[in-house]
């Protein structure tokens, strides 16, 4: 977390509705965030799977830390989500949001969701199967959501 100061790191990590759910953010860089959340029984919806609007929660955690990173306020404009899989009690999911693009009053985000597996053979770029028969990532996540956004710099 070295190019953002302290104090808005702090202000970004202390978000009260994060806190009440048990999102934490683990990385924040310009224009780059990872937020973390482990499963609890609490989380899960009727089907006995983490909700969508938790999973959803977790990716806009990660969107809004990274495009408010370098301190200019940014309001969503849009967002959407993709879910792939569910995951499991006791599985942390990791929110990862990478810009993608910025003008000067817009930015567009990417936020990838998954589950992280150990074991990923490593091969940065490339999509492996190794995993538990997961697809496995180039970040070790077997993919739970893509979620994309794009913010309004007032």
């Amino acid at each position: 977390m070295a190019n953002v100061p302290d104090d808005r790191r702090e202000r970004i990590a202390s978000d009260p509705f994060c806190e009440t759910l048990g999102i934490e953010l683990t990385v924040l860089e310009s224009g780059h965030a990872r937020t973390e959340l482990r499963i609890r029984d609490e989380l899960l919806n009727f089907h006995g799977t983490p909700h969508g609007g938790l999973v959803y929660s977790l990716a806009d955690a990660a969107f809004a830390a990274a495009s408010n990173s370098d301190g200019e306020t940014a309001l969503a404009l849009e967002t959407n989500i993709s879910y792939l899989a569910a995951a499991a009690v006791g599985d942390t999911l990791v929110a990862i949001a990478e810009r993608e693009d910025e003008t000067r009053r817009t930015g567009t985000y990417r936020v990838d969701v998954g589950v992280e597996k150990d074991g990923s053979d490593g091969n940065e770029g490339e999509n492996t199967e190794t995993v538990d028969g997961d697809t496995v990532d180039d970040d070790g996540l077997a993919e739970v959501a893509i979620f994309r956004g794009r913010v309004y710099k007032p």
